[in-house]
């Protein structure tokens, strides 16, 4: 599998919004992705197929990107597409699966959505959501809060431009607590808010048929393994590898293609998660950072 870290860039999208998908943390228009094309020039953005067919042949010049899309977001197939199609442009589309065929509620969606619109601010959120934890788990929250130093942690792991409770919320969600317990939190304030998980699926998350259509015109669907795990890279290499075979079997299943590529979820992989990929046969890796 080539390493991102000696390809040129690309450029990594997730959320979009308007008057149906919700203006959240990171999320553009259609009018701020198309100006964004035209600021890089629309003759350095390849298609898909355009800048795998350079990688591979060791060709593509230090100024030629490509456009690529995670988690399988409603938003962008409405919002960002309809843009491609007006440049004639092509992209990499990375999708995660439990939800499609094993009912598995795609949690990180449905919680970010909730965050979004059920709170007027995220810092408000972040209020809840610490306040929960401890009223769940105890003090060793209060005490685990107090002491975090976000100095610790590299702009590798950390952007400048994450707030101190962005930082918080992520590392007490990776690493100091279990899935379930982050999970007994979560759903405690969805149940204190009245929220329709089933409706936030639907209003979120790409179905099967949107992500069947993308390869008819032209576009990679790529492996972002079954369930998006925060830290894949943490999970025993028999974990890692269920949550790949099943992303592959399932996104050829719909789509009639076996995926070649990979968009790392959380940018976490270990040299087992590496392996494995090569043994699926993928080629090529995407990370949000170099």
């Amino acid at each position: 599998m080539t390493s991102i870290a000696k390809a040129p860039p690309s450029i990594m999208f997730h959320h979009f919004c308007d008057d149906y998908h919700p203006q959240g943390q990171g999320a553009i228009t259609a009018t701020e992705l198309e100006a964004l094309i035209l600021w890089v020039g629309r003759e350095n953005v390849l298609s898909a197929s355009q800048w795998q067919a350079h990688m591979e042949q060791g060709t593509l010049a230090p100024s030629k990107i490509c456009l690529t899309f995670d988690d399988n977001l409603r938003c962008q197939y409405d919002i960002a597409l309809p843009v491609l199609e007006k440049f004639g442009l092509t992209a990499f589309w990375f999708v995660y699966t439990g939800h499609w065929a094993d009912k598995i509620i795609p949690r990180l969606e449905v919680y970010r959505y909730f965050r979004t619109v059920y709170y007027p601010d995220i810092e408000i959120f972040y209020a809840d959501f610490f306040k929960v934890a401890e009223n769940l788990h105890g003090s060793v929250i209060r005490k685990w809060l107090l002491a975090f130093d976000r100095n610790q942690f590299s702009d590798y792991v950390y952007p400048p431009y994450y707030s101190l409770n962005d930082c918080r919320f992520r590392e007490m969600r990776d690493t100091l607590m279990t899935n379930d317990q982050y999970v007994s939190v979560m759903d405690e304030l969805l149940c204190q808010k009245d929220v329709s998980v089933m409706e936030t699926i639907h209003r979120t998350m790409m179905s099967p048929q949107d992500v069947q259509t993308l390869p008819e015109k032209g576009h990679f669907i790529g492996l972002h393994s079954h369930t998006h795990p925060t830290n894949m890279a943490s999970l025993p290499a028999n974990e890692q590898r269920s949550q790949y075979e099943k992303n592959v079997a399932e996104i050829t299943r719909v789509t009639g293609q076996i995926p070649f590529c990979i968009s790392h979820p959380s940018n976490s992989y270990s040299i087992e998660t590496l392996n494995i990929l090569k043994d699926l046969g993928i080629k090529f890796g995407f990370r949000a950072n170099v």
